[in-house]
C-alpha cells in the first residue's frame, strides 16, 4: 500500500496498544515503524529490473521482520521502560508484520517468505484505496485531538479490516461472474488476474492470458452483470521466446507470474508489467535487449519513462464506476458510442 496508509496503520496499532501510556507520541512511533520496511527503495541493485523485483524483498520478509521485532522492542523498552518489554514487543511486532501482510493484498507482489518462494499478491485491493485508509486516519485524528482515544483508534482498525474482508469477497464474486464469458471466449484455461480498478472496490479489471492471447474485462457491481465487454489484445509469443533465456526476462516472468507484454521498439525489446496500471498507462516498462543482424544482445535493463496520466482518466473512471458509461475501452481509454463495443 502507499506510504500514508502504512504510516496510518502503524500509528493506529501503536495507539491501540500503548496510547494510554504514550499519548500522542504513540502516533509518531507507530508511523515511523509502519514505514520502516519500505526504506529498501533507497537501495540500488544495479539494474531497473533488479530494483523493481527486489523491492518488497528482504525488508518485507517475515523471516527478517520477526527477529527484528525482538531487537527493536528491546531498544525501545530501554528507552521508555514505562511500557513493559512484552507490550513493546506486541506494538513493534504487530506493526512490522502487518505492513508486508497488507502489501500482500495488493497486486505488486510481496516476498513474505524471502529468501524462499515467490512473491505473494492477492490482488484484492488497489495500492491506494481511500475507503481503507480514511477510518485509520480518523482514529489517529481522534487520538491526536483527545488522547488516548483508544476506542476510536480500535474502531478505525476494525472498520478498515472489515473493508479489507469485503474486497476479498468482492473479488470472488467478480471472479465467478466472468468465468462463463472467459470459457465461451476460449480462455477457460487461461491465467486470470482479478483486481480492482484505481481507488475503489466497486469496479474491477479482469486480465486473462494464454501464450497467444490476452483478454481484458472491466465490470463492476453497478453493471448489468449479463453483458460483459471482452477486449482483445495481441501478444508476441515469438518475441517472448527470443528473450526467454535472458536472466532479467526470467526474473520478470517469475515476479509477474507471466503477466508481461513484449514489444519491439526500434531495435530494442521491451517488457511491460501489464498487472499494474491500465493499458496505455502501465508504469513499468523495461528495455531488456537490443536486436541487430548478429542477433539479440542482452543489455543491463533500464526503465522507460512512465506514460503521463490523461486528464480524462479520472472522469472516465468515475463515469464507468457509477454505471453511467456501460463500457470503457482500455486500449484507447475511451467510451464507445451507445450500443458499440471496443
Amino acid at each position: 500500500m502507499d506510504s500514508i496508509t502504512q504510516a496510518a496503520l502503524g500509528a493506529s496499532i501503536a495507539g491501540a496498544v500503548a496510547g494510554k501510556t504514550l499519548g500522542r507520541s504513540a502516533l509518531l512511533i507507530g508511523a515511523l515503524l509502519g514505514t520502516l520496511p519500505d526504506l529498501d527503495v533507497v537501495i540500488d541493485y544495479g539494474t531497473a529490473v533488479a530494483n523493481f523485483t527486489q523491492h518488497r524483498g528482504f525488508s518485507h520478509s517475515l523471516f527478517v521482520l520477526v527477529p527484528l521485532s525482538f531487537a527493536l522492542a528491546w531498544g525501545l523498552w530501554r528507552w521508555k521502560p514505562a511500557i513493559s518489554y512484552q507490550r513493546w514487543l506486541a506494538l513493534v511486532g504487530l506493526i512490522l508484520i502487518t505492513h508486508p501482510l497488507l502489501d500482500a493484498f495488493t497486486t505488486y507482489g510481496t516476498q513474505l517468505f524471502w529468501p524462499f518462494g515467490g512473491p505473494v499478491g492477492l490482488n484484492n485491493i488497489f495500492i491506494i484505496d481511500p475507503l481503507y485508509t480514511l477510518p485509520l486516519l480518523a482514529g489517529c485524528l481522534a487520538l491526536l485531538l483527545r488522547p488516548p482515544a483508544v476506542k476510536a483508534v480500535a474502531a478505525g482498525l476494525v472498520v478498515s479490516s472489515l473493508y479489507l474482508g469485503w474486497t476479498l469477497m468482492a473479488q470472488q464474486i467478480i471472479t465467478e461472474r466472468v468465468k462463463p464469458a472467459l470459457a465461451e471466449a476460449g480462455m477457460g484455461k487461461a491465467s486470470v488476474l482479478v483486481q480492482p480498478m484505481p481507488f475503489n472496490s466497486v469496479l474491477w479489471r479482469v486480465t486473462a492470458i494464454t501464450d497467444d492471447a490476452r483478454v481484458e474485462i472491466v465490470t463492476g457491481f453497478l453493471d448489468d452483470r449479463d453483458h460483459l465487454n471482452l477486449e482483445h489484445f495481441s501478444r508476441n509469443p515469438e518475441l517472448a521466446r527470443s528473450v526467454a533465456r535472458l536472466p532479467e526476462a526470467q526474473r520478470l516472468e517469475w515476479f509477474t507470474k507471466g503477466f508481461l507484454h513484449y514489444e519491439q521498439v526500434g531495435n530494442q525489446i521491451t517488457a511491460t508489467d501489464i498487472r499494474l496500471g491500465i493499458p496505455g498507462m502501465h508504469p513499468f516498462t523495461f528495455v531488456l535487449a537490443e536486436m541487430s543482424d548478429a542477433g539479440i544482445t542482452p543489455i543491463p535493463s533500464s526503465q522507460m519513462p512512465r506514460p503521463s496520466i490523461s486528464g480524462d482518466a479520472l472522469p472516465l473512471l468515475w463515469s464507468r464506476l457509477t454505471g453511467e458509461s456501460p463500457v470503457l475501452c482500455l486500449a484507447t481509454l475511451s467510451v464507445p458510442k451507445q450500443g458499440a463495443s471496443c
